[in-house]
């Protein structure tokens, strides 16, 4: 059976520009049940893509709508919560005139020409940046560039179908009634976004469990442990390795801890280029693909070398039934279970110093490399190199 396409979704910074579009819209005189964006933004196979509006509302001089977020087949925290924005008409601009109609609306009308000003802000459920390193600055709602430029261009393209003309000042606020609760199942807190969501997204668009959603989380976790001035990173497979870390290092920052997933090379790559050492933290399966060469540990990356394992048991002087066992074993983990029960003889410490030596190689001793090697239950089975100790 052929293997189904996963399906696309939509970032919380196009669903944002929808629903500032939408409302846009509104306040212009425009009422309307769906905007359309051109999506994936500023590239060139960009199609027009639909967004339905929900609870669209005006009010004199300012309207309100918002957009349910399709995640597509991601496995997004942030799949259907409404992302809504209100838009005012700001500050009267030069020349203008307040014409108030039937509905609670009004437009602005004169004569001069120029721009429309688009000022952005968030709102309930949108976090505020706290810590250095991000992409928008401390004190600043979590909106990041991209989804701010999707913003603006989606107000003025609404005012423009409208017929407005001129110059004119325009305040957008995004909010997101749900942000808080689900801000607490993502990594904001560590970042320092602080009581909400972020608006993200370079394209508009999310591929299912895409590397460079993974990529971006690794940089912005780099980021910040750079301008916060972390002695070093932790890059961990996942979060049990990750909450092992923590108590193994309790004199660390928790931005020193960044999760990597399984782009280890990337982790690493990144790291190097800011000049900040590292320490790799994991779990006995994903270290034998580290030290068999594997900088990209997911399973369709990837598989397990036995070969290295069996070797890691030969060179610690287990007999060649131990070392055939390995070669043929089901899994990493049916191996680390024998070990943990007859005893490793030092291959775990062999183990990390493997990991320890592929990390070195990697970033061609441009910053110090250590590794740790965690059990399952958490317990530190072995450190090898520089800040592993």
């Amino acid at each position: 059976m052929a293997r189904r396409r996963l399906r696309s979704g939509f970032t919380t910074g196009a669903c944002a520009a929808a629903a500032a579009k939408g409302a846009a819209s509104r306040l212009a005189g425009r009422p309307c049940d769906e905007v359309a964006l051109v999506l994936p933004w500023n590239r060139p196979d960009a199609r027009t893509v639909r967004f339905r509006l929900v609870g669209v509302e005006a009010g004199n001089g300012w309207a309100a709508a918002g957009v349910v977020k399709d995640a597509g087949d991601d496995p997004d925290v942030t799949d259907g919560i409404e992302i809504r924005a209100a838009v005012r008409w700001g500050s009267e601009p030069p020349g203008g005139q307040r014409v108030f109609h039937d509905q609670p609306l009004f437009r602005v009308r004169h004569e001069t020409g120029g721009p429309v000003a688009v000022e952005i802000d968030g709102g309930d459920g949108v976090g505020r940046v706290t810590k250095p390193g991000l992409a928008a600055p401390v004190g600043a709602a979590a909106i990041n560039p991209v989804p701010r430029e999707m913003i603006g261009a989606a107000v003025r393209d609404a005012l423009d179908a409208a017929g407005f003309r001129g110059r004119a000042a325009v305040r957008v606020v995004i909010s997101v009634p749900r942000g808080a609760e689900v801000a607490r199942k993502t990594l904001n807190a560590r970042l320092g976004i602080l009581g909400g969501l972020s608006i993200l997204g370079t394209t508009g668009i999310v591929i299912p469990m895409s590397t460079g959603a993974w990529r971006a989380t690794i940089d912005a976790g780099l980021d910040v442990a750079r301008a916060c001035g972390a002695p070093r990173v932790v890059l961990s497979h996942g979060r049990s390795s990750e909450a092992a870390a923590q108590r193994l290092f309790p004199d660390l920052p928790e931005e020193s801890f960044v999760l990597m997933g399984d782009h280890v090379g990337y982790a690493l790559d990144a790291a190097a280029a800011r000049g900040i050492d590292a320490v790799l933290a994991g779990q006995f399966a994903k270290f034998c693909k580290v030290a068999a060469g594997a900088f990209e540990t997911h399973v369709k990356d990837s598989t397990l070398d036995r070969g290295v394992v069996a070797g890691l048991l030969a060179d610690a002087g287990f007999p060649d039934d131990r070392v055939r066992a390995a070669r043929t074993a089901n899994t990493a983990r049916q191996v680390f279970g024998a070990l943990l029960e007859e005893g490793d003889r030092g291959v775990f410490g062999a183990l990390a110093r493997a990991v320890q030596n592929r990390a070195a190689e990697r970033t061609g001793g441009q910053v110090a490399v250590g590794a740790v090697l965690f059990g399952y239950d958490k317990a530190v089975l072995a450190r090898a190199g520089q800040g592993a100790a």
